[in-house]
């Protein structure tokens, strides 16, 4: 589904991505793990698109297509869905006036038609009833006044109505309490099939007791120097990371 090759990358001037290569197959769900600092969010808004990111040098596939050569409205018209870390309010602007407008576009950039207003609703409440969000999230301004865990399920309630193909997931778990992380985590499940791939950034393995990993993978200093199974993420727990900090292995899935 997608394949990263030798991914550099520099924001500022300053390299971040130091030679990143992963991929993902449909049905897989990737964990990428690491300290503050080792790229694993400038790896997602790379992928997403961001402007201030500039790619140096090495190749992005999705579906067999350049990545590097869309532009973010494209990647996302092609199936690729990143949630954020700190998602943004939007002041005036209801959150089903937003999920409509959004969903809507990636119709028309795939050529199918848009839906009304009244068709948009029932899609829209069956979605919610799904993740557990009450109704009158649907005339709230999107984000506005909303908590961190509302403002997860929110991201993931988004993804529920664009139903992606790779989803990008950035410290989904960070802010949220133990009762919120279950909500969304049970969100995310419901939402996985065999067709769609997963990539979840976190710190910590507490996220990954809901979203069971197929893959563990460790960023350090921009690149991943260490792949497993759902096993590594327990190292990590019990050791942290200055075990890995010097060591010359280096292993991609």
């Amino acid at each position: 589904m997608i394949e990263i090759k030798d991914l550099f990358a520099t924001v500022d001037g300053k390299p971040i991505l130091k030679g990143v290569s992963l991929k993902v197959n449909p049905g897989e769900i990737h964990a990428i793990m690491g300290p503050n600092g080792a790229g694993k969010s400038t790896l997602a808004k790379v992928l997403a698109g961001h402007p201030s990111y500039e790619v140096t040098s090495g190749e992005v596939l999705f579906k067999g297509q350049n990545l590097l050569e869309m532009d973010p409205n494209e990647r996302a018209h092609a199936g690729l869905f990143m949630s954020f870390q700190y998602p943004i309010e939007i002041p005036g602007v209801s959150n089903m006036e937003f999920l409509r407008a959004a969903y809507n576009a990636q119709h028309k950039a795939r050529g199918k038609p848009e839906i009304n207003l009244q068709e948009f609703e029932k899609l829209l409440d069956l979605k919610m009833n799904a993740m557990e969000i009450k109704s009158e999230f649907k005339e709230r301004n999107l984000n506005e006044g909303f908590s961190g865990g509302e403002k997860k399920r929110n991201e993931i309630l988004q993804m529920a109505v664009l139903a992606p193909e790779l989803a990008i997931l950035d410290e989904t778990d960070s802010g949220l309490d133990i009762d919120a992380m279950r909500i969304v985590a049970k969100g995310v499940m419901h939402l996985m099939n065999e067709n769609m791939g997963l990539i979840l950034i976190t710190h910590y393995q507490r996220l990954l007791d809901y979203i069971k990993p197929h893959f563990v993978h460790v960023m350090l200093n921009g690149k991943i120097v260490q792949s497993g199974g759902p096993e590594l993420a327990l190292e990590l727990e019990s050791k942290g990371y200055d075990w890995l900090e010097t060591s010359p292995t280096e292993e991609t899935v």
